[in-house]
């Protein structure tokens, strides 16, 4: 069976309109998607990119204002104008309660789904310890037990593997999705992914 790896933050607009179609295209294919939730601030100058606030004006314009449009509309996925309120808040507790529902399954696939969601649908705090406990036990997950496992050293042992494994295998963004080995950067190469698991690329 084949396997995705799905290094991503909690905070990304990119993960987040690439959520739903990623969910899909996992069930249709029975693939294992592993979460490998991670810490996009040291992934992204470890790549050699500047840090968001650090690009031009055209380019934040661009990349991230009207990708996210047109992206938003082509995945039906409603996004708030502009960037969500708390946007600059810390990404260490949800991508660590992430990793504390699990590598893989129902659980942390509707999790990772849900918090995405309402942070750039609703413009829900992500950071914010009442809110995460709120969304997983909207989910019939236990969100106090979730957040208590956050802050493990287990956890936070597993958050820096992987990101660590993020900067070593030259990861440079939010969402990046590994097939078999085959890297793809980007909610918009979702469909190139599900080709691979279907037929691989030549290499």
């Amino acid at each position: 069976m084949a396997t995705i790896e799905y290094f991503y933050a909690a905070h990304s607009a990119f993960a987040y309109l690439g959520s739903a179609r990623l969910m899909e295209i996992v069930k249709a294919s029975g693939a294992t998607l592993l979460h490998r939730p991670m810490d996009l601030r040291r992934v992204v100058p470890a790549s050699g990119s500047s840090p968001t606030s650090q690009r031009s004006a055209g380019h934040r314009a661009y990349f991230f204002g009207r990708e996210i449009q047109r992206w938003s509309e082509e995945r039906n996925a409603p996004v708030v104008q502009g960037l969500p309120t708390h946007h600059a808040n810390d990404i260490d507790l949800p991508n660590c309660m992430l990793i504390a529902a699990g590598e893989s399954g129902d659980a942390v696939d509707r999790l990772a789904h849900a918090i995405l969601q309402a942070h750039w649908r609703d413009d829900a705090d992500h950071a914010d310890p009442a809110t995460l406990e709120r969304l997983a036990n909207g989910l019939g997950l236990d969100g106090k037990a979730l957040l208590a496992a956050a802050g493990t050293d287990a956890v936070k042992a597993k958050y820096e593997q992987y990101t660590e494994d993020a900067i070593a295998r030259s990861v440079f963004g939010s969402p990046t999705y590994v097939v078999d080995g085959d890297m793809f950067y980007g909610q918009d190469r979702l469909e190139m992914v599900e080709r691979a698991l279907r037929q691989p690329y030549r290499r």
